[in-house]
């Protein structure tokens, strides 16, 4: 059964290439969903996909990439809200 997630990560996560790293763990693990900087300094994902591939996600999220500080991970569980395709990052 495909749940989502909305993730919002916050500490060095932009201008550190987050987002990549996070499209290309999502591809990886067959996820769907998008990556996004907001205006305040943190990255939101919202991701999609089975229940036990979602945790290994947030826990790749929580190590972040290799030039990314990770202060926190909120991770909110939810009824999927869009029909995503692929995992894209919005500009």
């Amino acid at each position: 059964m495909t749940q989502e997630i909305k993730c919002s990560i916050t500490g060095r996560v932009q201008m550190v290439m987050f987002r990549d790293f996070v499209r290309r763990r999502a591809q990886v693990l067959n996820l769907v969903g998008t990556v996004r900087n907001i205006s305040d300094g943190s990255v939101e994902v919202i991701v999609q996909g089975p229940k036990e591939v979602l945790e290994e996600f947030i826990t790749h999220l929580e190590k972040g990439s290799l030039l990314a500080y990770i202060d926190h991970v909120d991770v909110v569980w939810r009824k999927p809200q869009d029909a995503f395709s692929s995992f894209n990052i919005v500009y």
